[in-house]
C-alpha cells in the first residue's frame, strides 16, 4: 500500500492559492453581470408565444418613473369578453434590460372571469416591459411601457 505525504508545506499553499486566485480571475471574467436586450426579450416573446402580436387589447400599467426599482407596481390588463369562444389564453411579460427577460407568465381559462394580473417587478436600470397575450383564437396582442428607475432622485 502506498502513502502519500499529505502534509502542508510552502509550496503547495502557494500553489494552491495561485489555483484559487486563477479560478477566481476566470470566473469574473467569463460570469460578468448579464442584461437582457431588445433583441432577447423578443427572442423569448416569440418562444413564449408563437407569431406575430398586434398592439391594441393589451394595457400595461406602471409608473412612469419608479424610485426605488426593487418593487415596481405592475398591472397588466387584456380586453377579453372571456368567454368559451374568446378568451385570453396566456399573458407573458418581459423586461429587455434585466439580466433574465422573462418576467412572469400567467395562464387564464374562461371561468377566471378577467383577464388582470398585478405584480411587482424589480428593476435596477430604465428599461421597457412588454405583454403579450395569447387568445383563444390563436391571435396575439401586445402593449408596452417604459419606466424608469432613479435612485435617490437622479435619472437612470
Amino acid at each position: 500500500m502506498m502513502r502519500r505525504d499529505l502534509t502542508l508545506n510552502r509550496r503547495r499553499i502557494v500553489v494552491g492559492a495561485l489555483g484559487a486566485t486563477a479560478a477566481a480571475a476566470l470566473a469574473t471574467v467569463f460570469a460578468g453581470p448579464a442584461s437582457a436586450t431588445p433583441e432577447s426579450a423578443k427572442q423569448l416573446l416569440q418562444t413564449l408565444a408563437k407569431g406575430d402580436p398586434k398592439e391594441g387589447r393589451v394595457s400595461v400599467k406602471a409608473p412612469e418613473i419608479a424610485e426605488n426599482g426593487n418593487a415596481v407596481p405592475v398591472t397588466v390588463s387584456v380586453e377579453s369578453p372571456m368567454t368559451e369562444k374568446d378568451h385570453v389564453k396566456a399573458v407573458h411579460i418581459v423586461a429587455d434590460g434585466n439580466p433574465n427577460p422573462g418576467v412572469a407568465s400567467f395562464f387564464f381559462t374562461p371561468a377566471s372571469g378577467k383577464a388582470e394580473v398585478q405584480l411587482r417587478v424589480r428593476m435596477a436600470q430604465t428599461q421597457k416591459l412588454i405583454a403579450v397575450a395569447e387568445m383563444s383564437d390563436g391571435t396575439l396582442w401586445s402593449a408596452a411601457r417604459e419606466v424608469k428607475v432613479t435612485i435617490g432622485g437622479c435619472g437612470g
